[in-house]
């Protein structure tokens, strides 16, 4: 019958009950999933944690595909230390290293100029038009480890689509298939 067939039948034979009971599984592990994605948040001071390099602007210290660690401290931002930060009016965060840093005496703001490693100039041109500096807000933490090649699975499934949901259904049906 092949594996489509005898996954289907196995799902039929099922009783109701094993059936709910393995949904209920499933649902507990995705918000176990949650718990911890926000107690990461809540320890690290950080809204995004845990972020995966996009490109290669921070070659060849950081690649395409690596998973950086961010913490947000309320120390200040120095110069030399690599950042993550949001952009007004863009969704995806960049990674880059500080290059210089401002502070203003009469308000103890600080003003943040980025670049990246691999890039020729500084980040002016991808900052909102208008603006010549970062602030503290834009600044969603700074890098404190980082794991390389972790990440090519979410860079995959963000560029191929149907392999996510390939995988999502097959590991729904793992779940609500299995005998335990």
């Amino acid at each position: 019958m092949g594996f489509v067939g005898d996954t289907l039948e196995s799902i039929r034979s099922m009783q109701v009950r094993h059936v709910l009971s393995q949904i209920i599984s499933l649902g507990m592990i995705v918000t176990s999933a949650l718990i911890i994605w926000k107690g990461l948040i809540v320890v690290t001071g950080s809204e995004s944690p845990v972020v995966v390099v996009l490109s290669g602007s921070m070659e060849p210290g950081f690649k395409r595909g690596d998973i950086l660690f961010l913490h947000m401290s309320k120390d200040p931002i120095r110069t030399g230390e690599i950042v993550v930060f949001n952009i007004d009016g863009r969704e995806i965060p960049i990674v880059h290293r500080v290059i210089k840093v401002h502070e203003r005496q009469d308000t103890a703001e600080v003003d943040i100029l980025t670049k990246g490693d691999n890039n020729f100039g500084d980040d002016r041109l991808l900052y909102a038009q208008g603006q010549l500096w970062l602030q503290q807000h834009h600044i969603m933490g700074r890098a404190v480890g980082f794991l390389p090649y972790v990440g090519w699975v979410t860079i995959v499934m963000t560029e191929k689509p149907i392999i996510k949901y390939l995988l999502m259904a097959a590991l729904g049906l793992l779940v609500i298939t299995s005998k335990d």
